[in-house]
This record gives structure tokens, sequence and C-alpha cells, in this order.
């Protein structure tokens, strides 16, 4: 165990922010062939400010926790902070990930930004595409998240 650090086992054991937002502003899903991780975000948003966040996460303990923390960190927060959260700062609010799971990490970023996206998109909010992980035109989603 010794791997994890007290604040993943933490997250993982006591996982904040789990469930499902009916009519959310803006869902987002990713996954992971590789590992077989499947992470969803839902939102709610008020006034440009994400008001809740839930996840649903099928994966291991990091992909469980990086999602926790993710969450726990754009709640609250305008959707112009949210979409500055980087793997690398869910890593480091997590005390730090063993390399092989840092793509764990990932995939909570990628979750929200494609939440956000997915609140622009169905709001009519225009936004700039190259802020996104994934858009239509890069192909991006469809070759690793299919």
């Amino acid at each position: 165990m010794a791997l994890y650090s007290e604040t993943v086992m933490d997250h993982f054991r006591n996982p904040r922010n789990v469930g499902v937002i009916e009519n959310a502003d803006g869902v987002g899903e990713v996954g992971n062939a590789k590992c077989g991780d499947i992470m969803k975000i839902y939102l709610k948003i008020d006034n440009d400010t994400i008001t809740d966040a839930k996840f649903e996460t099928f994966g291991c303990g990091s992909a469980i926790a990086s999602s926790s923390m993710a969450t726990e960190m754009i709640k609250g927060k305008p959707v112009s902070q949210a979409l500055e959260v980087t793997n690398k700062a869910v890593v480091e609010a997590l005390d730090g990930l063993p390399a092989h799971k840092i793509h764990c990490s990932v995939l909570a970023e990628e979750a929200i930004k494609l939440a956000l996206k997915d609140y622009y998109d169905r709001h009519g909010i225009d936004y700039d595409k190259q802020q996104f992980p994934c858009c239509e035109s890069c192909g991006h989603c469809d070759a690793h998240h299919g």
C-alpha cells in the first residue's frame, strides 16, 4: 500500500461526489481501452459557476480517487477555473500517483473538459475548440475514446 498516498487511499475508500446528476448541464465520458477504466462526470452549472459535480467511475482505485478529487476541485468554481484543471493538478492534490497510474488523472482532466464542452454545446455558448482534448475535427476521440 506504500505505493499510494494517504490522500489517494482516503478518496478511494471514501469517494466524494459519487452518483448521477439528473438533468445535468454537462456530461463528459471517457475511457481507456488499455486498462478498461471508464469515467463519467456530471455537472450542474448556474451563472457560470459549477454548483455540483458528480461522477460514476468503473475502474481501479486510482481512477476512483482521481474522479473524487477532480470533482472536489471544481465544485463551487467558475467554469473558466474548471477548464484550467490539469491532470498534474489532480496528481498533486492526491499527493502523487504511481507512474503507471498517471493515466487515471488524465481521464479526470479529459472528463471535466468534455463535460464543459457538452455544457457549451447544449447551451449554444461559443468557445475556443482548442481548449478541449477532443473535438470533432481532431479525431482524438474516435481514436482513443471510441
